[in-house]
């Protein structure tokens, strides 16, 4: 298993809506072979970034989620915000999962 992680640096002024244009993106990936799990973690720190955290069975169904006409859609139908929103540039990084340990993840609302 792998995760996979964008780090977005977000103006705090435009958190709100950052995290609304996720909101309405929720559960489109869903369907992809291999996705497992997808967590938006908010930052305690102002100038951290947002972290979209996504755990796939391998990074060729990452990949291959990627290069599809589900993912496509989903990134050009919806710009989500423009880029005065930012403070930075987007960094992606990918993980692969050596250890893990404890209960499943759930969803926290808040």
């Amino acid at each position: 298993m792998i995760t996979v992680a964008n780090r977005i640096p977000v103006k705090p002024e435009f958190a709100e809506k950052f995290e609304e244009a996720f909101q309405k993106r929720l559960g489109l990936v869903d369907e992809m072979p291999g996705f497992v799990a997808y967590k938006l973690l908010r930052p305690s720190k102002e100038e951290d970034p947002y972290v979209v955290l996504t755990f796939w069975d391998s990074e060729e169904k990452f990949r291959a989620w990627t290069q599809s006409e589900n993912f496509r859609e989903q990134h050009k139908k919806d710009r989500m915000l423009s880029d005065e929103a930012f403070s930075g540039k987007v960094k992606l990084e990918i993980h692969q999962v050596v250890q893990e340990s404890g209960a499943p993840f759930q969803t926290v609302n808040s």
